[in-house]
């Protein structure tokens, strides 16, 4: 995959990421305890659904850091290569995601 093509899928990537990021902020802060305005069950589906976007976040954030990575690579001129055995990573792999620092056979190792 040329590095220009990459880079520019990367940072489109990226900016999706930082936008689920945004728009999910809402649901992952505290959750109040007054019983009165909220029923209990409410409460509880609350809770579940801040402890799911707070692990979608964390997702989202080691995502965000392995497409800077990327970034990095494609800057220094390493991209395309493994970040293990230093041979290239197939075209393919890198279509399907040019973040992906491993060639196939480093990643099952």
């Amino acid at each position: 995959m040329e590095s220009k093509t990459a880079k520019y899928r990367l940072n489109e990537m990226k900016s999706e990421l930082e936008m689920l990021s945004q728009n999910a902020e809402a649901n992952r802060k505290p959750i109040a305890l007054d019983q009165q305005s909220v029923g209990r069950l409410s409460r509880m589906d609350s809770l579940q659904i801040q402890a799911m976007d707070q692990a979608a976040e964390t997702q989202r954030r080691k995502r965000i850091l392995r497409i800077d990575a990327a970034l990095v690579r494609i800057e220094t001129g390493d991209f395309g290569y493994c970040a293990t055995c230093e041979e290239p990573i197939s075209e393919k792999r890198l279509e399907f995601d040019p973040s992906i620092p491993l060639c196939i056979e480093c990643a099952r190792g």
